[in-house]
């Protein structure tokens, strides 16, 4: 058998591997990182891989470590847990109760407002649904809310921080999808192409984020109309009238400033997303300061969660780049690249199929790990056929969303179960969430057929 089939046979069976020890429950870091070298010794056996291969992988590590763009991540990180800790959440979706409960299904809108809001200034996905569900679950369940719907609006809600910049996901992606661009680009003989980065993905998130947004708050006004009696009114005391204004002030005005101090410096190419995150980092602190919540035993437990996420994220990055090194040596990448160009409907077809493969391997696996995974694997191939890296970068950026919603391991169904009476069923919220993984799929396919959503603003901002 020629050695290129065996690595190639070699690099199928390492993913097959890989998802395999996934769902037997092993840990994903150690997943990919150990199944990966025992194919590599496989591969060392029979003469298909050479351990000089990994000379890469320690400036690989080194260049994470170095890298100013991945600093971002543990400072957005940062400001997320404080702006969590900070009560500023609760204030909202107090508020904004208020401002829509007069109406049938205003509770469900209020929940995805304050879900954009918290996306927007804090992006951590399993704070905001659990808050949510502390704090609204119960007042929506008080007001005779179907709870499949109230479970499903408070899910998909909180999911919206995956794509709504500043998220930790596209940082990720807008690092790789640099590198990976920059190597197909050299590899056509462009020596100079076009540069891809983090703030090219943060604007071309911003028009599918509201497209998401829109559907969600349409699908609410739907069933206000439809069935009234899911989602009933709470008309406000006469107090809650008078000071309704006020409130709306003090409870907007905190996350709006630093939202705009945030997204407005790097989409205003003001500061880099590094110094943007510094920035908001600095600033939640102050607002909780201000708010005099600001203790030392907060702000330790914020700098041990911080410290807890940004490890686990980069365990998983290392772990991936031992995948990615010894995937693409056994041949892996041109196996990918074959594969897809010789599906029907050319570069089109392709994407499609890649995006069904992340949406189904999202029922068993996590953001992260579906973007260490699929990312390297189908990036060079889909570029090099001529998809533009911004709008695969969105693209994925709107699937991951379904990820955080499909059973059994949706994150934000977890995290919901995990403060939800013992009144709400599991089924209740795996059949609540259905409806939104159906808008989340519509918002795919509106991205699919009209690239210029993901890709107008960033060449209108950075042309």
């Amino acid at each position: 058998m020629e050695p290129v089939l065996i690595g190639e046979i070699l690099a199928a069976l390492m993913f097959a591997g890989v998802i395999g020890a996934l769902l037997l429950g092993f840990p994903v870091a150690f997943s990919l990182a150990g199944i990966s070298l025992f194919f590599a010794l496989a591969g060392y056996w029979l003469g298909v891989f050479s351990p000089s291969n990994f000379g890469s992988l320690a400036p690989r590590y080194v260049g994470f470590m170095t890298n100013e763009v991945l600093v971002a991540v543990p400072l957005f990180i940062f400001m997320g847990v404080m702006l969590e800790k900070s009560g500023i959440a609760e204030q909202l979706l107090k508020t904004m109760g208020k401002v829509f409960g007069h109406m049938p299904g205003g509770l469900g809108i209020s929940v995805i407002v304050v879900g954009a809001l918290l996306a927007a200034s804090t992006g951590v996905v399993g704070a905001t649904v659990v808050t949510m569900g502390l704090i609204s679950l119960p007042a929506m369940l008080q007001a005779r809310y179907d709870p499949k719907l109230a479970c499903g609006v408070i899910c998909a809600s909180g999911t919206l921080g995956q794509i709504i910049p500043p998220s930790t996901v596209m940082i990720f992606m807008g690092d790789m999808l640099a590198g990976i661009n920059a190597q197909v680009q050299m590899a056509k003989g462009n020596f100079s192409p076009a540069p891809v980065s983090v703030g090219d993905l943060f604007a071309g998130s911003v028009l599918p984020s509201l497209v998401l947004i829109a559907l969600y708050l349409a699908f609410m006004v739907y069933k206000a109309i439809v069935n009234p009696a899911s989602c009933p009114a709470t008309p406000p005391t006469r107090l809650e009238r008078t000071t309704l204004i006020k409130d709306v002030l003090v409870s907007m005005m905190p996350p709006l400033l630093l939202v705009i101090a945030v997204l407005g410096s790097i989409l205003g190419g003001i500061a880099t997303p590094t110094e943007a995150a510094s920035v908001g980092a600095v600033g939640a602190s102050l607002l909780v300061l201000i708010k005099r919540k600001l203790t030392f035993a907060m702000l330790r437990q914020t700098c041990i969660s911080t410290a807890t996420i940004t490890s686990m994220v980069f365990v998983l990055l290392i772990g991936a780049a031992v995948f990615s090194i010894v995937f693409r040596m056994l041949g892996g990448d041109d196996l990918v690249h074959d594969m897809l160009a010789h599906l029907p409907g050319g570069a089109m077809g392709a994407l499609i199929v890649v995006m069904l493969v992340m949406f189904v391997l999202g029922f068993i696996l996590d953001t992260f790990e579906l973007i260490f995974i699929i990312i390297p694997i189908t990036a060079p191939a889909l570029l090099n056929m001529g998809v533009d890296p911004i709008w695969l970068g969105v693209l994925v950026g709107v699937n991951l969303q379904t990820s955080f919603m499909t059973p059994p391991f949706g994150f934000s169904l977890i995290y919901l179960r995990g403060v939800a009476p013992g009144s709400v069923s599991t089924g209740d919220m795996y059949r609540g969430a259905l409806p939104f993984v159906g808008l989340q799929l519509v918002a795919i396919g509106l991205v699919l057929a009209f690239p210029a959503l993901a890709t107008w603003l960033p060449r209108m901002i950075y042309a």
